[in-house]
């Protein structure tokens, strides 16, 4: 196929998120033993996880900017199990006013779908969620 023709697209094999750190060793610990993924490398430049099949290369920065949003999220089968778990790991739920949150901070969805934010060391949004 011609590579100069629009709408060519190279064939994709796998997506690769990126967050970053300046605490390399804290965002190690966090993301294996809290959020429970599996470490894959560390480098100079990142720490590199597995998610469940798609590769998360946490990367070492001088600075990190904190976005307002979710930054890297994970579904999960239960999340009500999911944050309770969590918790017993010292992780607090992001409380948002805009949304009405339960017990644990899990937000319901109009269209069922459930959700929990909390913050890596850095300050990051990461979620869980369900449906």
């Amino acid at each position: 196929m011609d590579r100069d023709r629009a709408g060519y697209h190279p064939r994709m094999t796998k997506a690769v998120a990126f967050i970053a750190t300046t605490k390399a060793a804290a965002s190690r610990r966090f993301y294996e033993e809290v959020v429970g993924l599996r470490f894959v490398d560390e480098h100079d430049f990142a720490i590199v996880f597995d998610a469940y099949g798609t590769t998360l290369r946490v990367q070492k920065a001088r600075e990190v900017v904190v976005a307002p949003y979710t930054a890297f999220g994970l579904e999960v089968e239960d999340i009500e199990a999911s944050v309770d778990a969590l918790a017993t790991k010292g992780v607090v739920g992001l409380r948002y006013p805009h949304f009405q949150q339960d017990e644990r901070a899990i937000w319901s969805a109009p269209g069922g779908a459930k959700v929990f934010w909390f913050q890596d060391p850095d300050g990051n949004v990461v979620s869980l969620s369900q449906g």
